[in-house]
């Protein structure tokens, strides 16, 4: 188990966009966006592009993200990214992913790196409100009050573009941390979200 406090971790935002799964036919990326974030550093290390295309892109899909076969022409493969991936997720960063189950998915392009532990920032939401209206990450991010701050890093951007994604997961980890003072707290606090916990800290602090 890894025994670093929070304070002492970078964490790595990613998100995928993907083409949608149709006619049995497996999901694959259309964008990936990354960031990273630590409570000494800040943001920064932001990166974004779109990707090789493998076929179709599903009506629906691009009616949500807006990225079509056209935007994907002469785009580079996921693989040949691993520079870009791996200068962000290497030396013991923390990807860090809203519903991780896609980005996990998508990132076994990389044979032999588990990418592991992660954070799931929809796990730290529901910890942290759990009676909130939706915790899907633009309604709950525009509820609490965050996504301004987002728009604020990633100028130009929007939901369901993979950097602005990737980005507010950050932001909302970041949140967490501040909100419930969690620096000093061992990295499986944020891994494995304790909502007795939790529950206990929203009481001492209203």
């Amino acid at each position: 188990m890894d025994q670093r406090k929070v304070r002492d971790v970078v964490f790595a935002g990613i998100d995928f966009e993907g083409a949608g799964a149709q006619h049995g036919k497996p999901d694959w990326p259309v964008q990936i966006g990354m960031g990273t974030w630590s409570v000494e550093k800040g943001f920064g290390d932001f990166f974004v592009s779109n990707l090789e295309g493998q076929g179709q892109v599903d009506w629906y899909a691009k009616r949500i993200h807006g990225i079509d076969e056209g935007a994907l022409e002469g785009a580079p493969s996921l693989l040949s990214l691993w520079p870009e991936v791996n200068g962000r997720l290497g030396e013991g960063a923390v990807p860090v992913a809203h519903a991780k189950g896609t980005e996990k998915k998508f990132l076994r392009v990389f044979p032999g790196n588990p990418f592991d532990p992660w954070v799931d920032t929809l796990s730290l939401s529901r910890a942290s409100v759990p009676n909130a209206r939706k915790h899907s990450l633009g309604i709950f991010c525009e509820d609490i009050g965050i996504a301004k701050k987002v728009r604020e890093l990633v100028p130009g951007r929007h939901w369901h573009d993979a950097l602005f994604d990737a980005v507010a997961s950050l932001v909302l980890l970041e949140w967490a941390v501040k909100q419930y003072s969690l620096q000093d707290l061992p990295l499986a606090a944020l891994v494995a979200p304790n909502t007795t916990a939790w529950t206990r800290l929203r009481k001492a602090m209203s």
